[in-house]
């Protein structure tokens, strides 16, 4: 079943268990409350009624019925995986055994891999259940979601708006209740951007810490695998599938005493005023919640820094780190046909500034810099930043604005001022840059019926504190997972 999820209202769910998270769910299948096949087929449904989000490039829902029923079997025979019997949706960059992955791409339309990716064959470990494939931005190189042979993703909160990229299909199926979690990838933003503009949850870890094997590429040294849930408790519980780490002995409870850090003359330098004052408002309650909030300074030249180390590695690195990939995994195709089968538009990107020899690439000597010189300045100044206000986390907008319309996705206006589609990223790329780990959260809507999203970041390697300070703030209630009726 191709998944293309119309234009009907994405929200308040009739049915319940379309509405749970993953924590829930599985803690009711191990109850007996429901059935494993009865949740699969509830969200089976889901996607059929949201088909035209297109949310999905590939579901067998042969498959996913019986992997339900054999959960169904495993937990009666004393079977207690952490996610027994969840439907989990996979962005179509990811390996998976036996189903199609295309990468987003037309020539890999009938490739079925023979082996999971790593973080695909944790979830299976762990009991999860393979809803289908996730749409996805071509070789995952954009911020809206589009694609060109497998169709534009829909904002489930406004069908003409976009959803964020490249994991667009991840957070909009997420978003429509049609999986209560989903993965997807971030190189500059791919997570958190579409987390922001869909209203729900992206965990982006520290780079590194979560396997990439089996993922398709941009670049090594800036992907990172990561996810999104309807609610921080589910992350912090993928997260520890993932990694097969012990379960958080952090509590999760209250604010006081908890210093947060925020930078407005970098992050608030280019925002839509209702994103501005959305943040400024969520400020507030954190203070009225008994949280200190530091101003800092990351510098005049901080925002330059970030943008020239991170897109530096990222189009230098891009075309070795695919070749390899469809290389080792003996995957059908080759960088260059890959190359002519891309939408124009992409392909005009890579021919300016992928490629060796054309006119925008990245020289020896200016990647060595980015990796000798700036990536570490653009480090030495977070490190800075948290060690001198003595803050745990930082504070920003993970949008400059508000979901774009489709129809102007490449080109439009941010507080006035015309801006392209990589301005999206804006807020999202110097975390990136320096490997650290990011959450966006929602933290309520525009007076359009909008999303709108916050981030936090912590210091490199610090992801399970992140996720405690992400549940504090979102227990305060800033943030707020429930689907709004489309306005």
């Amino acid at each position: 079943m191709q998944d293309h999820v119309a234009n009907q209202r994405p929200a308040r769910h009739p049915d319940h268990l379309v509405a749970l998270g993953v924590a829930e769910a599985a803690a009711a299948i191990r109850a007996g409350a429901f059935s494993a096949e009865t949740y699969a087929a509830a969200l089976l449904n889901q996607a059929r009624e949201q088909s035209d989000l297109n949310a999905f490039i590939t579901i067998d829902e042969t498959s996913v019925m019986t992997a339900a029923r054999d959960a169904d079997k495993a937990r009666s025979a004393g079977a207690s995986g952490p996610l027994l019997g969840v439907p989990l949706g996979i962005k179509d960059s990811y390996l998976t055994s036996g189903l199609r992955t295309t990468l987003g791409v037309s020539n890999l339309k009938d490739f079925i891999p023979d082996q999971d990716a790593e973080v695909v064959s944790a979830v299976k470990e762990a009991g999860g259940i393979i809803l289908g494939k996730n749409n996805l931005v071509e070789m995952s190189y954009g911020l809206t979601g589009s694609n060109s042979p497998y169709g534009q993703v829909k904002n489930p909160h406004a069908r003409n708006r976009v959803t964020g990229g490249s994991s667009s299909g991840s957070a909009a199926a997420v978003a429509a209740g049609i999986v209560p979690a989903a993965f997807g990838g971030d190189t500059v933003g791919s997570i958190r951007v579409p987390a922001s503009l869909c209203g729900v949850v992206g965990f982006k870890p520290t780079t590194g810490r979560w396997p990439r094997a089996g993922v398709a590429p941009i670049s090594h040294i800036l992907d990172t695998t990561g996810v999104f849930a309807r609610n921080v408790e589910d992350c912090e519980l993928i997260d520890q599938v993932v990694t097969k780490a012990s379960a958080s002995t952090l509590d999760a409870v209250g604010l006081k005493g908890i210093k947060f850090a925020y930078a407005p003359r970098q992050y608030l330098d280019l925002v839509e005023g209702e994103v501005e004052a959305r943040f400024k408002e969520s400020v507030r309650q954190l203070r009225d919640a008994g949280a200190e909030i530091v101003e800092v300074d990351l510098g005049d030249d901080f925002f330059a820094t970030a943008e020239r180390t991170t897109w530096s590695i990222f189009f230098h690195d891009t075309m070795e780190a695919i070749s390899g990939f469809l290389r080792d995994n003996n995957i059908p195709s080759s960088f260059d046909e890959i190359h002519h089968h891309l939408k124009e538009q992409l392909k005009g990107v890579w021919q300016h500034a992928v490629r060796p020899n054309g006119p925008g690439s990245i020289s020896a000597d200016a990647y060595d810099a980015a990796l000798s010189a700036d990536r570490p300045e653009l480090q030495r100044r977070f490190n800075a930043a948290f060690t001198t206000s003595g803050a745990e986390a930082l504070l920003f907008p993970t949008t400059p604005c508000t979901a774009p319309l489709i129809d102007s996705q490449y080109q439009f206006s941010i507080a006035g001022k015309d801006v392209n589609y990589v301005a999206l990223a804006k807020n999202t790329v110097p975390a990136s840059g320096a490997g650290l780990p990011g959450i966006s959260i929602p933290m309520g809507f525009s007076s359009t019926g909008l999303p709108i999203g916050l981030e936090i970041d912590a210091p490199f390697g610090h992801d399970r504190r992140l996720l405690a300070l992400a549940r504090r703030v979102e227990a305060l209630g800033i943030s707020t997972t429930d689907q709004q009726e489309t306005r």
